[in-house]
């Protein structure tokens, strides 16, 4: 939502009444702060000291980067699991509820916890103004805390220094990636994004960059706060190994990690810091661990006959590795990439549409019904700046331009849906039943 959207937005009355739905909550939020990123810490910090007058007794550990942190998070999730860790995830935003935000021991959190923690953070907040994101990070603070949760794995929203999950000091970090993306907040090249997303450091932690050539900023920051800072190429190696394996190696433990579908810089950077979160977790178990992992919209298959894959990839830098993953999976196979493709309007469209050019043979554009979505007219004039194979096709919505790329696909050929957390979530609402989704 932004400034011209919440205007025209009544000014709430009051918090939800007593027994109140998570739904009633999340519309009330929607509604209580003039726009929906806020960036800075001064007034979460207000309503965190009020919660946790003292840094609450576990283990934080916070994840920051471009690209892949869902991957990484769950990746940690995994193996802190495995450990015998009681363990909580944060990740957003979410495809289909908001508790799938907000795990405690590898379990979405229920609607009981979750409002009760919207209680406690309202009756902190007095008055300090907060964002649907602030709130609900604090929100899931409460609910880790009151589940006496060990670990808590903690993703980035935006950015790293100024976001709301930086007003706890973490133990541990990762910074998975640093490339372009909301240049309106964070800058347009990346050493100043590598500025933002060092932000999470602290004096003396250990941390893990999996960025294979980070900015100069990251190092600098790292090295200013002596923090432990674990370097791929440096202090750990991803080579391949036998077919859909690559082989990491850290000091003189080898393991197997998969070569996808997931971003396996994500997680090999988990593996490596697991090492000093579980150094008595055995290599098997620690295999185990990361083979089992499984982000729902990241290269995922939801649909056979024609295959239909979906991806939140909603960034150049994202959409060159679901390239490569196409051409990856392709191999040999002469079958079709149909794309079916919806963005928001602050994201770089003409950078995705030419990572992704040389692997998709015909396009279906897929207008977006929703605050900073592009129509399917605006998505076609920006996207006709770029060389593309075919003609592009223009839709009206999700639904539309899907059924119009799996109607005609031929035999081997494959859907790809990718552009945005809507679009992925637009896609698998249409062929995979909710009841299905984890």
């Amino acid at each position: 939502m932004n400034q011209k959207d919440s205007e025209s937005i009544p000014a709430p009355v009051g918090p939800p009444a007593p027994g109140a739905t998570v739904e009633e909550w999340l519309h009330w939020l929607e509604a209580i702060h003039p726009t929906e990123i806020d960036l800075g810490l001064d007034r979460v910090l207000v309503v965190l000291r009020r919660l946790f007058p003292r840094k609450p007794q576990a283990r934080i550990i916070t994840v920051a980067g471009t690209n892949g942190k869902g991957t990484t998070v769950t990746a940690l999730e995994s193996i802190l699991l495995a450990a015998g860790r009681s363990t909580g995830a944060y990740m957003s935003p979410h495809l289909f509820r908001y508790n799938e935000r907000v795990r405690i021991g590898g379990e979405e959190i229920s609607d009981a916890a979750l409002v009760s923690a919207f209680e406690r953070v309202e009756a902190a907040r007095r008055g300090v103004s907060l964002t649907y994101f602030e709130f609900g990070t604090l929100a899931a603070f409460v609910a880790f805390a009151d589940a006496g949760v060990e670990d808590w794995v903690l993703e980035v929203g935006l950015g790293g220094r100024l976001d709301a999950v930086n007003v706890l000091d973490p133990d541990f970090a990762v910074i998975t990636s640093v490339d372009i993306d909301h240049i309106g907040f964070l800058g347009d090249n990346r050493e100043v994004i590598g500025f933002e997303k060092a932000g999470i450091l602290r004096p003396g932690i250990s941390a893990v960059c999996a960025d294979p050539n980070p900015p100069s900023s990251v190092l600098q920051q790292a090295a200013a706060q002596k923090v432990g800072l674990k370097l791929t190429g440096r202090d750990y190696t991803l080579v391949p190994g036998t077919p859909g394996q690559v082989l990491l190696h850290i000091g003189d433990e080898q393991i197997e990690l998969p070569a996808g579908p997931l971003p396996v810089q994500s997680v090999a950077a988990a593996a490596v810091l697991s090492r000093q979160l579980v150094p008595e977790l055995s290599l098997d178990s620690l295999r185990h661990a990361v083979r089992s992992v499984q982000v729902p919209g990241r290269f995922e298959t939801i649909h056979h006959n024609p295959d239909v894959i979906i991806d939140v990839g909603h960034n150049p830098h994202a959409a060159a590795w679901l390239a490569d993953n196409l051409r990856n999976l392709r191999g040999d196979n002469p079958g079709r990439i149909l794309a079916v493709y919806g963005a928001l309007g602050d994201k770089d469209v003409e950078g995705v549409a030419s990572s992704m050019s040389s692997v998709v043979d015909q396009w279906y554009l897929a207008g977006l019904d929703i605050p900073r979505g592009l129509d399917s007219d605006r998505l076609m004039k920006r996207i006709s700046t770029v060389p593309l194979k075919g003609r592009p096709g223009a839709f009206g919505s999700v639904s539309g331009a899907l059924a119009a790329a799996m109607g005609e696909a031929r035999s081997g050929d494959r859907v790809i849906v990718f552009g945005s957390f809507f679009t992925v979530a637009l896609a698998r609402q249409e062929l995979l039943p909710v009841s299905e989704a984890p």
